[in-house]
């Protein structure tokens, strides 16, 4: 069998599967009478979770790099926790077979997304998210992010927003090449910016900068230490927090402000050194600016 076929194939099937779990985890919760909060929903009932959990499909012209959120906290019995492990798995499985088509075959890749967010599925609630959204290409990013939850109950959690504006960091030509190399090198603006990087001294600094979106932070503290003799444990929250609950209450928490509060703009900034255009958009490299 060919290589790239059987490994097409492994995708298809490793999508399959989380979108059967997934669909699982939404079942499972129909049928729990636990406690759910969500920060922007006044009922977090099981079409809320689907829309959560099933939305790994881009809207419009959304930026790749950028992930929605659904912010909440769910109690859950052990039937519920297993099948939220299960789900996580099969998004690594999944994560795992498209990490081995982008490193052999890396042009497959935007036809590979078009291709698996138009698979007819066998379970109710991914085919009623595609009717009422009708959403074309499938978000990477959103479709292998791991649903939270931790090993044991909590006595408290309590949540913030968290900003940190841009991370900067240097790379080389070289890394620069091997990144752009993993995109589809057929595509004209691929092909334009790898001789645009061709023209530069392969000693030159580049650096990448990425505007890091507000993400909540959890501080759960627990009523037994974790193994490592931990009594608290941070952690975002990019979709709803499952946690351990044996009488369906969920623990004490806050009520954070629903939207980040506008960042200060800082005294310094790094990013003064470098050029406003980015000289490689697809991977967002800039040069640093002429001395």
């Amino acid at each position: 069998m060919d290589n790239e076929y059987r490994l097409i194939k492994t995708c298809e099937h490793a999508f399959d599967v989380v979108t059967q779990a997934l669909n699982d985890v939404v079942e499972a919760y129909r049928h729990t009478l636990g406690q759910a909060w969500a920060l922007h929903s006044p009922r977090p009932d099981t079409d809320w979770l689907a829309d959560a959990l099933l939305d790994i499909w881009y809207e419009g012209d959304q930026d790749g790099r950028m992930t929605r959120s659904y912010i909440g906290l769910i109690a859950a019995d052990d039937a519920l926790l297993q099948v939220v492990a299960n789900a996580n798995a099969a998004k690594d499985d999944f994560f795992n077979a498209m990490a081995a088509i982008k490193e052999t075959h890396p042009q497959r890749i935007s036809h590979l997304k078009y291709e698996l967010a138009h698979r007819k599925s066998r379970f109710g609630y991914v085919n009623e998210h595609l009717r009422r959204t009708g959403l074309a290409r499938l978000h990477l990013k959103q479709a292998w992010r791991h649903i939270p939850s931790i090993e044991q109950p909590a006595v408290s959690i309590r949540m913030a927003w968290y900003t940190s504006g841009k991370s900067i960091r240097r790379l080389t030509v070289q890394e620069a090449e091997k990144k752009l190399s993993m995109l589809d090198t057929e595509a004209p603006h691929i092909r334009l910016q790898l001789q645009k990087l061709a023209g530069i001294p392969s000693s030159e600094p580049l650096a990448v900068v990425q505007d890091l979106t507000p993400q909540m932070r959890a501080n759960v503290f627990f009523q037994e230490p974790l193994e490592d003799g931990r009594l608290r444990r941070a952690m975002n929250l990019p979709l709803p927090l499952f946690v351990p609950s044996a009488n369906g209450l969920l623990p004490n928490h806050n009520q954070p402000l629903p939207y980040p509060k506008k960042q200060r703009v800082r005294s310094v900034r790094r990013d003064l050194k470098l050029e406003d255009t980015p000289f490689l958009p697809s991977i967002r490299v800039h040069r640093y600016r002429s001395e």
